[in-house]
């Protein structure tokens, strides 16, 4: 890979964006390599969890300037398959059947909070600044909608989606944009231990609570969605995994799904 660096350790597989001379900005290039990269990794039952990182003092600035050159010539159907690779990319971070933790250890602007939200946990330095700058260009943040809207909530993005402004972590956390906000020497405990946490629980119970989170939010509480709940706790109570959880947890042992150290 040209862009982007893995490492994995005790289950956590960390990717990280490597372009710190241009911010971590993206570009067709970097939106390929993550697509490529989560798709391998949401196959491999031996990864956990992944954390979502970056080198340098940006987390991600949004389009690469050089990608934004060529994007000014094209036709709207050369911007049509354009903006589907990165909406792809963005469905595919979400979709992980693993869960996902961004580590921000920088500032974010415009398209780089779309991979922010896209993770299911979000940990940033107390010095990040974000902003959702498109507006400023003439552009709107309208593929990575659908993830920061959820993520931080219709009304702050009316506030944030039309006036570019920028605004410091501690209100990234207040609106819930971020879980948790830390002190810079302090970024990779917090990470290590919300990883640690999610490797400790059942590894399939943890997929299908994030995929019961998907199922149920901002859905009605109809019959049919009761019974997809119903069917989904049976389900789970009858796996091998869930007879192993409740076995250990009543013979006061650890569980089988532990990793060793």
């Amino acid at each position: 890979m040209k862009h982007l660096l893995l490492d994995t350790h005790a289950g956590v597989t960390t990717v990280t964006l490597n372009r710190p001379d241009v911010r971590n900005a993206f570009n067709d290039e970097v939106i390929a390599e993550l697509t490529a990269v989560f798709l391998e990794l949401g196959k491999r039952p031996e990864v956990r969890c992944v954390v979502l990182a970056a080198n340098g003092p940006a987390f991600c600035a949004g389009a690469d300037l050089n990608w934004m050159k060529r994007m000014a010539g094209y036709t709207r159907e050369e911007n049509l398959a354009d903006a589907a690779g990165l909406a792809r990319m963005l469905e595919v971070i979400d979709t992980c059947p693993q869960p996902t933790i961004a580590r921000v250890q920088g500032d974010v602007y415009a398209g780089g909070t779309g991979l922010v939200a896209a993770c299911d946990i979000a940990v940033a330095v107390d010095s990040a600044q974000f902003c959702l700058s498109e507006t400023r260009l003439g552009l709107i943040p309208a593929t990575i909608s659908p993830y920061v809207v959820r993520a931080m909530g219709t009304r702050a993005a009316h506030r944030w989606f039309l006036t570019a402004e920028r605004f410091p972590a501690s209100e990234a956390h207040r609106i819930g944009f971020v879980h948790e906000v830390v002190p810079q020497a302090e970024l990779d405990a917090k990470v290590h231990e919300i990883a640690t946490a999610l490797v400790n629980a059942g590894p399939n119970a943890v997929k299908a609570c994030k995929q019961l989170v998907h199922d149920v939010a901002g859905h009605e509480i109809t019959p049919g969605l009761i019974r997809r709940t119903v069917e989904g706790i049976a389900d789970i109570r009858a796996s091998d995994e869930g007879r192993e959880g409740v076995r250990s947890f009543l013979e006061k042992r650890k569980p089988n799904w532990l990793l060793p150290g």
